[in-house]
């Protein structure tokens, strides 16, 4: 199947880039819900699904509304606002979406799943705030530890692709979007979707979302505002690969060799208790070291469940890591 847009000036004109936390949620978690392996995100689902499990998060409201394919409700990724969009501002616009537009979207789903989604049509105003609870939870456990090496591969990807526009036109920028995307005669054609875009159904321009997780380009449409087109974004292969610490002596000179270590290990988000273990300290001396990386700006605090994780901060991966 091959969908057509159609592009004028005018709808060139306001195309833009957003980066977008809830497109991550949602396609982080099909990765979590898949039964098979995931060739690139396996580290990081390892590392998550415990902890989604423990939170019962496994069966809640996202994995009633998210499938592992097809369809996603709309009214889950609205429109991002730029670069800055932030998991906050997104849920707010999903909290006040029209209960006409929730229902229409499940009905949507209906036609794919069934029954999915009929506890919140029955009463969306009151049910979209749980929703939106459970995906703060979510975003803590398997995101917040992680965002800051995700945000660099997503603005990555957008400085090369805006790099792209600038060097080369619009068309060679859609051409080398995705395999399934293409430019040609000023018109947008994209293969094997199941969902149609048309001017007739979207505002003018178009949104580009890159995604760390998405493992094909997804759409969104929702009359008068611009289609939104979320694809792979570029580099999503390397983005759990351990980065060489080549800066250690450097940094123990001045952080002093405990507190470098200390970094060193947080290559994945860790809990106090593991990284006493793994340094040889007590955890009394381990959380003073953390509180001070902490207010320093190099270290992250996100709490799962009863534990707390500590993660390392982009600041401090710039300083050890050649790859950051």
């Amino acid at each position: 199947m091959r969908t057509e847009l159609a592009f004028s000036a005018d709808d060139l004109a306001p195309t833009r880039f957003s980066v977008s936390p809830l497109w991550e949620v949602v396609t982080s978690f099909r990765v979590l819900a898949s039964t098979a392996r995931n060739p690139i995100h396996h580290t990081w689902a390892d590392q998550v699904r415990p902890r989604i499990a423990a939170a019962g998060l496994d069966s809640g409201w996202l994995a009633e509304l998210v499938p592992v394919s097809g369809y996603i409700p709309d009214f889950l990724t609205p429109i991002p606002h730029g670069l800055a969009s932030t998991l906050e501002s997104e849920l707010s616009v999903v909290r006040d979406t029209p209960t006409d537009d929730v229902r229409a979207d499940l009905d949507r789903l209906g036609t794919f799943l069934g029954t999915r989604g009929a506890t919140l049509r029955a009463d969306p105003r009151a049910r979209l705030c749980r929703l939106t609870d459970e995906i703060e939870t979510y975003w803590e456990l398997a995101l917040a530890p992680y965002w800051a090496r995700i945000r660099a591969l997503l603005d990555a990807d957008v400085y090369h692709r805006t790099r792209q526009v600038a060097e080369h036109g619009a068309g060679h920028l859609f051409n080398d979007l995705h395999a399934t995307l293409s430019w040609d005669d000023n018109t947008l054609q994209l293969v094997r979707r199941h969902c149609l875009i048309t001017r007739e159904s979207t505002g003018p321009g178009l949104v580009l979302v890159p995604s760390a997780f998405a493992s094909h380009v997804l759409t969104w449409t929702r009359s008068p505002h611009p289609p939104q087109l979320t694809y792979p974004a570029r580099g999503a292969a390397t983005l759990w690969e351990r980065r060489p610490v080549v800066r250690a002596d450097a940094i123990a000179a001045v952080l002093g060799r405990t507190r470098a270590g200390i970094l060193a290990e947080l290559e994945s988000p860790t809990s106090t208790t593991t990284l006493a273990a793994r340094i040889g300290l007590s955890a009394a001396g381990v959380s003073q070291h953390l509180t001070a990386l902490r207010d320093a700006g190099m270290v992250s605090t996100h709490r799962a469940g009863r534990s707390v994780l500590y993660a390392r901060t982009s600041i401090a991966d710039s300083l050890l890591c050649d790859s950051a």
